[in-house]
């Protein structure tokens, strides 16, 4: 017995497979640039809609790392929009309602500051004002996201070289400052965005359409969150870069309870992910993660309702009726899907200010 026990370590020794340490000194390949999408609202339900199509084709079935993130703020159970992205900007737990500051109202560095520092670009691109509180969370830093004059400033003052979306309102007292901070400002009409602008790489551009939001998808705003992204991918060219794309109005459907609303958002912040998941294909040094910083609405895809021979409540199993049980936030853990280099590290289940840590492990 004594010689077979030996003949089974000799071989575990020999073979590298009994050795479980085997890839603990394994180099993760860190990518050239990283896109992090947003979809504000947007939880498993939301991302089933898309499986309930007819023809069933989605981006998310592109993805093969795949983890959960636990949402709640610093301050509450149910996190807002600030303190979900401040999660994911500044790496911080704060209180509902406050942009790139602390439980106790201190700035915190966020990724824009991070990346910039190390000489990457930065994009902001949003389908709500580009002042809202997903956006300025990466830019900003301020005790409440209603401060959207105060965030408009800032996102001039900032590092930001590119962003569009909508809130041109809140720039006007500021139009003696664009030219000071080298911006270019294009205020062309919503929603055609221009896939053919003429980029200076040495000139920062911003994209403002409309006075606040951009209208909804229901109401014909067209491909503007895809071609404003491609675009951005132009202006980048073959620079290091850090781009937050949200669409923003999959929250606005689940506030409202309206089904179409999520819906209609969803399929166009997906086409917007196959754009970019297309891009890192080709370019092969692209980290592409799609999240959300929470799920608005409660959505569920139960059967449809039927009372039956007996006067019993039943659901018919083949026919979805979505139903909304709040026109607020929920708590439920939120997917992270992650492509290429590095995605491997968004696997499991972790907290949100994970993205922002996970995020800056990967940059060279």
């Amino acid at each position: 017995m004594k010689n077979a026990i030996a003949a089974v370590l000799i071989i575990c020794v020999a073979l590298p497979s009994c050795y479980t340490a085997k890839n603990t000194n394994k180099v993760r390949k860190k990518p050239k640039r990283i896109i992090l999408l947003i979809g504000d609202g947007m939880g498993l339900t939301q991302v089933s809609t898309l499986f309930l199509e007819k023809d069933n084709t989605n981006n998310f079935k592109r993805f093969r790392n795949i983890g959960f993130i636990n949402t709640r703020s610093g301050s509450h159970k149910i996190t807002d929009s600030a303190a979900g992205a401040t999660a994911f900007s500044n790496g911080v737990k704060t209180y509902n309602g406050a942009i790139g500051v602390d439980l106790d109202t201190n700035a915190v560095p966020n990724l824009v500051d991070y990346f910039s520092e190390r000489k990457y670009k930065t994009g902001m691109i949003a389908t709500s004002s580009i002042t809202h509180a997903t956006p300025a969370a990466f830019y900003a830093h301020t005790n409440h996201r209603n401060n959207h004059y105060d965030i408009a400033q800032q996102l001039l003052k900032s590092d930001i070289d590119y962003f569009a979306g909508g809130g041109r309102g809140y720039f006007y007292p500021f139009v003696s400052d664009m030219k000071l901070y080298n911006w270019q400002i294009d205020s062309s009409a919503c929603c055609e965005f221009n896939t053919n602008f003429n980029f200076n790489e040495d000139q920062r551009y911003g994209f403002l359409s409309t006075t606040g939001a951009l209208p909804t998808m229901k109401l014909d705003r067209g491909s503007y969150l895809k071609h404003a992204s491609e675009a951005a991918l132009r202006y980048f060219n073959q620079s290091p870069f850090f781009m937050m794309i949200e669409g923003s109005q999959i929250d606005w459907g689940g506030h409202a309870n309206d089904y179409d609303y999520v819906l209609t958002e969803m399929k166009d912040f997906d086409e917007t992910i196959g754009a970019m998941l297309d891009f890192a294909e080709q370019d092969g040094n692209t980290l592409v993660i799609v999240t959300a910083d929470h799920e608005t609405g409660g959505l569920s895809l139960g059967g449809q309702n039927y009372i039956n021979k007996n006067g019993n409540t039943r659901q018919r199993y083949n026919v979805v009726a979505p139903s909304f049980n709040t026109g607020g936030h929920t708590t439920t853990l939120i997917p992270v899907f992650a492509y290429g280099p590095g995605s491997e590290l968004f696997q499991g289940v972790y907290e949100n200010t994970d993205i922002y840590h996970k995020i800056k492990s990967l940059v060279r």
